[in-house]
């Protein structure tokens, strides 16, 4: 009998093929956020990438806040944070920018940033609390190496697997925008409705974790809903949308998870210290560099 003539398989197919195989098996389930996630970045990669950006990012950013006190509280909030977390083991640190801009983010690794601009906004320490939670879910939630994953072309394009491995992190930094001189504005990454309504939820998370009201964290996005006609705060909006419509999904949020967020003792806003370890002195300082100034 006369043997079936085979079937051609296209090398594109075979090449597909190997790189779904590729992608699947870089696939894990992250614990922050339960999904399923292609790692683009290794433990490693993503402590070296940020502690490679970050001086960069503080010096273009008017440097670090002349204050010990302030930027030890800051920290010591964060920390706080972040040893809740998901991902407790990473070497976080916390800065605050001598910065008019009203700004806050996060780069892989741990680093987390936010201006002085933003922190003058501020009344209470649940706020404070709300955005440095917010930053932790960021990087708990790897959304950076989810943009990663994008940059270097999900899908077919998903054959630069192999080029990604060979990516430098000086190479990464310019797909995220990072280390592109912009005058107080460094940080161009965006990130999604999605992204960003999972890094509120995030911070909630953290933050009542350790006894802070989570409707501070509303609180901060009526702060910046209301700043959304400030010239400082155009950063802030080129990579953190619509703040209006995240206080109301917010709310949602809150009232689901945390019906009885207002029981007598459950949890604080803690003014008090804010107003001892930040606005007073805020009012010790010379008011910050001018970015736009030569």
């Amino acid at each position: 009998m006369p043997q079936p003539t085979p079937i051609p398989v296209p090398r594109l197919t075979i090449a597909l093929a190997f790189v779904l195989l590729a992608v699947l098996s870089g696939c894990s389930t992250n614990p922050a956020t339960g999904r399923s996630q292609f790692n683009v970045l290794s433990h490693g990669e993503e402590i070296a990438l940020g502690a490679e950006a970050a001086p960069q990012f503080i010096t273009e950013n008017g440097g670090e806040i002349p204050s010990d006190t302030i930027k030890t509280y800051v920290a010591g909030i964060g920390q706080k944070l972040a040893a809740v977390s998901e991902r407790p083991d990473l070497p976080w640190e916390f800065f605050v920018l001598n910065s008019k801009q009203i700004n806050a983010f996060a780069l892989p690794g741990g680093k987390v940033f936010m201006s002085r601009g933003l922190l003058e906004k501020m009344d209470n320490e649940a706020q404070l609390a709300g955005v440095l939670g917010h930053e932790v879910g960021h990087v708990t939630a790897k959304h950076i190496n989810d943009r990663m994953a994008q940059a270097i072309g999900w899908g077919i394009a998903g054959a630069a697997v192999g080029v990604a491995g060979q990516m430098t992190n000086e190479d990464w930094l310019k797909v995220l925008g990072v280390g592109v001189g912009v005058g107080g504005g460094v940080y161009q990454l965006s990130f999604g409705r999605g992204q960003e309504l999972e890094s509120d939820e995030l911070g909630v998370r953290y933050m009542t974790r350790v006894g802070y009201h989570p409707n501070g964290q509303v609180q901060v996005m009526r702060i910046l809903a209301e700043a959304s006609g400030n010239p400082n705060a155009s950063d802030f909006f080129s990579t953190h949308p619509n703040p209006a419509r995240r206080v109301r999904d917010l709310e949602e949020h809150i009232a689901k998870n945390y019906p009885n967020a207002d029981a007598p003792g459950r949890f604080a806003y803690y003014p008090e210290r804010f107003k001892k370890n930040v606005l007073d002195e805020l009012n010790k300082l010379p008011p910050p560099p001018d970015a736009n100034k030569k």
